[in-house]
């Protein structure tokens, strides 16, 4: 037998064997399920119900997986972790049209809702913490692959996953991350329907903004529905004329509230500490007009107790001082007064009043998700529209909760002892449903109002000729 050459077997073993092509395209694997699948199948798995873009995000992740794939296992795990909560956070912004700094600045308030009464909510939180769980498993398989050819894979495969996110994305433009850009043109609901300039102190002046009431899109059902128990009443038509509107709406709750209350776009922060002499409780206040500010829910969330002082409010009534008058405990992500007892609070200040007052009420109960049970009286939504409940049961709850407002404030204000009063009701902004079939029945930019102007003499004989 010949012998085999020392150089020749020493250059084979120096050759590339197969197992060393297959350990790459293994960690090229690992990689790929961490970064590119692991890192946002949950937000993925909403592309078919509705979801805000998040294409930015999936490159994000897809870039920070690539810097750190030779990195120790702790430094993986916590780039990991951090994207994910980015990703996160993003997300629940675009829900409720926040920007990053109003949601970190919300972040403080998280300890007064309670989001466990909301599935919606604890699934979310589930997913997020299965999906830690698995990373964590699977950050322990090496990533560190090296070949040129399958880091432009991984470019590739990041890039189209967020191109693919961006189509899916593509009807739902313009229903996430509403801020208010450079020169919008500003509009309000005192301001449009000539609310506000009613205050001649011969009558009292209630404005009532109703969480999350959007403008029905293309939905002639929600459309009827959505102030039927106030333009539908014959004693309501008799006592009052009625106008209705719509108004551009950026941003979250807080921001609707100044739009209506300081006729501008903004938010709160910059009032905590210092007075606006031109937001409408401040301009009433000086035309002699007592003020007071309600809400349902408690004073310290977005820290209201504070800055309602600021712009004018020299009395505040919140979900405590309801509850104490009288009305009933309603449950919810936001749990607090029921806001279907409130408008007997109302008429039953202003039969008290010793002066023109404007009053302002924030409601409550309508703010998503509403669930069922809780004492909403939302259960039986069918008594509103069988068709809502059959088509859109999520809608179908939160307009039981539009309904039983209005038909407590219409039995109060057509009372005969209803003092004279102006009432204008709008919405602070659309209804940010998670899913595509349910938000897509509002219009995104634009809420409704309805404003209930109290007839004079001179109308009531007018309209007897």
């Amino acid at each position: 037998m010949g012998s085999i050459p020392v150089t020749a077997l020493t250059a084979d073993m120096e050759k590339p064997a197969l197992w060393q092509v297959d350990d790459e395209v293994r960690k090229f694997g690992n990689w790929v399920l961490v970064w590119v699948v692991l890192a946002n199948i949950g937000f993925a798995a909403m592309w078919f119900s509705g979801a805000p873009p998040r294409h930015m995000e999936i490159v994000y992740a897809g870039l920070i997986g690539l810097v750190v794939k030779r990195m120790p296992f702790a430094i993986r795990y916590l780039a990991f972790v951090g994207i994910l909560t980015f990703s996160t956070l993003k997300f629940v912004g675009g829900l409720f049209n926040l920007d990053m700094s109003s949601l970190f600045y919300s972040l403080q308030f998280f300890a007064e809702i309670k989001p466990s009464n909301s599935f919606d909510y604890i699934a979310g939180a589930v997913t997020i913490i299965g999906v830690m769980i698995a990373a964590y498993k699977l950050l322990r398989r090496d990533t560190d692959f090296a070949r040129p050819l399958l880091i432009i894979a991984a470019a590739v495969a990041f890039i189209s996953l967020a191109a693919v996110d961006l189509w899916m994305g593509k009807d739902m433009r313009g229903h996430y991350f509403r801020a208010a850009p450079e020169g919008a043109v500003f509009g309000s609901a005192t301001g449009d329907s000539g609310f506000a300039a009613r205050a001649d102190g011969k009558r009292h002046l209630v404005l009532i903004v109703v969480e999350a009431m959007g403008v029905p899109k293309d939905n002639p059902e929600m459309a009827k529905l959505l102030f039927a128990p106030l333009v539908d009443n014959a004693a309501i038509q008799a006592r009052y004329d009625f106008k209705r509107g719509t108004a551009p709406y950026y941003n979250s709750t807080t921001a609707g509230e100044i739009r209506e209350l300081c006729g501008r776009w903004g938010d709160y922060y910059d009032l905590l500490d210092r007075k606006d002499s031109g937001c409408l409780p401040n301009v009433l206040a000086k035309k002699g007009y007592d003020t007071l500010a309600m809400h349902s829910f408690t004073g310290s969330f977005f820290k209201r107790e504070q800055w309602y002082p600021n712009i004018g409010f020299a009395k505040r009534e919140f979900g405590k001082d309801m509850m104490k008058a009288g009305a009933e405990k309603c449950g919810g992500v936001f749990p607090g007064a029921c806001d279907r007892q409130i408008p007997q609070q109302i008429a039953a200040k202003l039969k008290a009043a010793q002066k023109p007052t404007f009053l302002y009420w924030l409601t409550l109960n309508s703010h998503l998700p509403v669930p069922s049970g809780l004492n909403l009286n939302v259960d039986n939504c069918e008594r509103v529209s069988p068709l809502l409940k059959a088509e859109f049961p999520q809608i179908c709850r939160q307009f039981a909760i539009y309904h039983d407002i209005q038909t407590a404030l219409a039995d109060e204000i057509s009372a005969s002892d209803f003092p004279d009063a102006d009432i204008l009701l709008v919405g602070d902004h659309m209804p940010p449903y998670f899913d595509r079939h349910h938000r897509t029945q509002f219009d995104p930019g634009q809420v409704p109002w309805l404003y209930l102007r109290r007839k004079d003499e001179a109308d009531k004989s007018a309209a007897s000729r």
